[in-house]
């Protein structure tokens, strides 16, 4: 998106690892904020304003109930105009990525929402903690296993809340699922099928950058199909298998195309599963002995729709998902409460793809270890 303005991020994720950061938190610089009534919104700030802070989370923010945009973090000057007039956001609550940490003087702030491209989730969750703000951060959570180690770290160092972007938990057809689900309304469920992917054909993305997305469309996309199959469940798979395929070696270096990959769980529940960067694909179908269910969409911020063997599910069309996301971190933040889409939950779903992208390069069952 905009990480051309960003200053250097292994030699700031080194500094911060190693307890050298930027930032020395003082626990009573920011503690007044916590005790916020409700009448009172929290502030956000976007880091980061690609698509997603544009079309989602930028108009989610004008009508969740217990926050509002109060700051805005980017490295495009023409963008900040943009955001600063659409949103009256005043100019001393704009930052660009080198004068971010400043954001530790500025009251107008209490939750950072990082919207940046992967690699660099670790460094500015890190930083936010060390400014003394509550994080949420887009999933995937980060690069890998040891930056998920190390943002919660941060933020329990800090005594900030950190939350993962899993809109979908907060979602109403998502939750009627996992309801029919949880009653037996159909009875046991034995198989899962769940895709989701689209065409990318763009090599300028960095997606398609290893090294700043991180493995494709497993990370970018793949991680709905884990986090949504384990949120159904309310379980975490055991095993993984998976085969892995690239038509466009051109275009896919160093990263899969597609993968398929199939999860065991205790409950012997078997899933199939696909995340490609080659085709649209979106869907939850959950098979069980008396009948069937399914989301088709399921994943994209659209919203999905639903069915059932007895027939369809409705609800009336929600425009934002991300409002009810967001005002449940907030209720989190004034109520002192951990969120249910944690830190911890971007580290198990890391570790799960880990184990499936091992598991397509060295074609053999991986154990998964949580």
């Amino acid at each position: 998106m905009e990480e051309s303005s960003v200053i250097n991020r292994r030699e700031m994720l080194n500094k911060l690892s190693l307890g050298t950061g930027l930032i020395a938190l003082s626990s009573t610089a920011y503690g007044a904020n916590l005790n916020l009534g409700q009448e009172k919104k929290l502030g956000v700030a976007l880091v980061g304003l690609g698509n997603y802070s544009n079309l989602m989370l930028g108009p989610a923010l004008q009508e969740t109930r217990y926050c509002k945009l109060t700051s805005i973090v980017t490295g495009t000057p023409s963008k900040a105009e943009e955001w600063a007039k659409r949103y009256n956001i005043p100019k001393k609550n704009i930052y660009n990525y080198k004068s971010f940490d400043s954001i530790i003087d500025n009251k107008d702030i209490d939750i950072v929402y990082i919207v940046l491209p992967n690699f660099l989730h670790a460094e500015f969750t890190i930083r936010a903690a060390q400014a003394g703000k509550h994080v949420i951060c887009e999933k995937p959570m980060a690069m890998n296993e040891a930056e998920c180690i190390a943002m919660i770290e941060a933020c329990d160092k800090a005594k900030r809340k950190l939350s993962i972007g899993y809109r979908l938990h907060f979602e109403a057809y998502h939750n009627e699922i996992k309801r029919l689900h949880n009653e037996r309304a159909f009875g046991s469920v034995n198989f899962i099928e769940s895709s989701f992917g689209f065409s990318m054909a763009d090599p300028t993305t960095w997606r398609l950058d290893k090294d700043k997305g991180g493995g494709g469309a497993i990370m970018d996309l793949g991680i709905y199909v884990v986090n949504g199959i384990r949120n159904l469940l309310k379980e975490d798979p055991i095993a993984v298998t998976a085969q892995a395929t690239t038509a466009r070696k051109d275009l896919f270096k160093g990263i899969h195309e597609t993968i398929t990959w199939q999860m065991e769980f205790p409950s012997r529940v078997v899933t199939n599963c696909t995340t490609t960067y080659s085709s649209y694909i979106d869907r939850l179908y959950i098979s069980a002995e008396k009948g069937w269910m399914q989301l088709n969409p399921s994943y994209n911020a659209g919203g999905p729709k639903g069915e059932t063997s007895n027939g369809p599910i409705n609800f009336p069309a929600v425009k934002h998902q991300q409002i009810l996301q967001i005002d449940d971190f907030a209720q989190c933040i004034l109520n002192n409460s951990k969120s249910s889409v944690s830190g911890e939950e971007g580290l198990k779903d890391i570790k799960i793809i880990s184990s499936i992208i091992r598991a397509a390069e060295i074609g053999e069952k991986v154990k998964i270890v949580l």
